[in-house]
């Protein structure tokens, strides 16, 4: 708590080693280690590594990642150090080390020295996406699901987690739904869909009745130069900052206009769907324009409700960056009404503002105690439920 106010950070990371997964590893996937021998590295400290990962440690580096290392104005990459997007900590001190992979104790304490009462933690499973195997990216799944719970299950009504989706393995996913449902720490499901799997494709359909059936909400999380990717990556000019200053909100829009216009919430009438990590500035633009291109182009499901009244009805809901500023989340507030906002950090990234992002929000004065109450704990209670 801080200042009076609960507080719920709804976009925090968690991305456990190697050394901490692997005692959570089944039989299968140990058995097929050897081959992702040639792929580990070492966490170094320096450049535009994390210290809330413990250094020394390892994880993977898998081929063909998306690395943007144009500066804007040059007519291509160069070997200099400038060239190289290194992450501007946006803090007065960096979270404790450790925090995003093994010391849950250095965690909680973090939360504390920030006023933080809950966090949901988005999921840092190993991806080997690129290598096309459906058996090794399910098995790490598994076996970061089975490691969430544990470091959950410290302080399971402080700690909250998302379960990953993976297309190519629906059916191990909806198994995995099943399995945890109704554990206190599980909020949300997280479908990984990339570029080449429609997020309202039949497919995913067994995995919305799952999650309608469990109560836990869809959560859409914009993902940088890691698979799966966001849309329109390979159309950024090799620049980092048209990357995520553009390809965020892009992602989040796609999500918005397939899910809701494909009709899914209408269909699972407990299902909630909220998206991360990609600001919140954009939204009235997007409730209007998706609602003017259905009525005249059409291609959605037949909907009941329009665009702006699903997404401002009390099951979308959208977390805030701080660099948006009050004026922008009081205009996004007013427009949409003040039940879809939710507070986020970012934490332990760079870009969140530890250990001052409650307080920095807190200074907003203009948005009211009413609405703060909201965006800070009322909106993600009804998003992820009570913790």
């Amino acid at each position: 708590m801080r200042n009076g106010f609960k507080v719920w950070d709804t976009d925090t990371h968690l991305r456990p080693t190697l050394e901490v997964l692997e005692p959570y590893y089944d039989a299968r996937l140990r058995s097929r280690l050897p081959e992702l021998e040639q792929y580990r590295r070492v966490i170094k400290p320096e450049g535009d590594e994390r210290s809330t990962r413990t250094p020394g440690n390892h994880d993977y580096n898998f081929p063909g990642y998306v690395t943007y290392l144009r500066r804007l104005g040059q007519a291509g990459p160069s070997d200099g150090p400038k060239d190289r997007t290194v992450k501007k900590f946006m803090g007065s001190r960096q979270p404790s080390v450790g925090t995003e992979d093994a010391d849950v104790e250095a965690r909680i304490r973090d939360m504390d020295e920030e006023g933080v009462d809950v966090q949901l933690l988005v999921p840092g499973a190993p991806k080997p996406t690129l290598l096309h195997d459906a058996e090794l990216e399910i098995g790490f799944v598994q076996a970061y699901n089975r490691f969430a719970k544990d470091f959950c299950c410290h302080y399971p009504h402080r700690l909250k987690a998302l379960l990953p989706v993976l297309p190519a393995a629906i059916g191990d996913c909806v198994a995995e739904i099943k399995k945890y449902a109704g554990e206190p720490w599980l909020v949300g499901v997280w479908p990984m869909v990339g570029n080449d799997h429609p997020l309202d494709h039949p497919d995913l359909e067994p995995v919305w009745a799952a999650a309608n059936e469990a109560g836990l909400a869809v959560v859409h999380h914009s993902v940088a130069n890691t698979p799966p990717y966001y849309p329109g990556y390979l159309d950024l000019w090799d620049n980092a900052l048209l990357g995520r200053a553009a390809a965020h909100p892009w992602g989040a829009m796609r999500a918005i206009g397939a899910f809701v216009g494909a009709g899914i919430l209408e269909r699972y009438k407990a299902l909630r769907f909220g998206v991360l990590e990609c600001g919140c500035g954009w939204l009235p633009f997007w409730s209007r324009r998706l609602d003017d291109q259905a009525a005249y182009l059409g291609g959605t499901a037949e909907l009941r409700q329009t665009f702006g009244e699903q997404l401002s009805g009390g099951r979308f809901f959208a977390s805030i960056e701080v660099a948006e500023g009050e004026d922008m989340i009081k205009m996004v507030a007013d427009f949409m009404g003040p039940d879809v906002l939710m507070y986020a950090s970012d934490y332990p990234h760079p870009e969140c503002h530890f250990p001052e992002s409650v307080a920095h929000f807190l200074e907003w004065q203009t948005l009211g105690d009413d609405l703060r109450r909201k965006v800070l704990w009322d909106n993600p209670v009804k998003f992820y439920g009570q913790p």
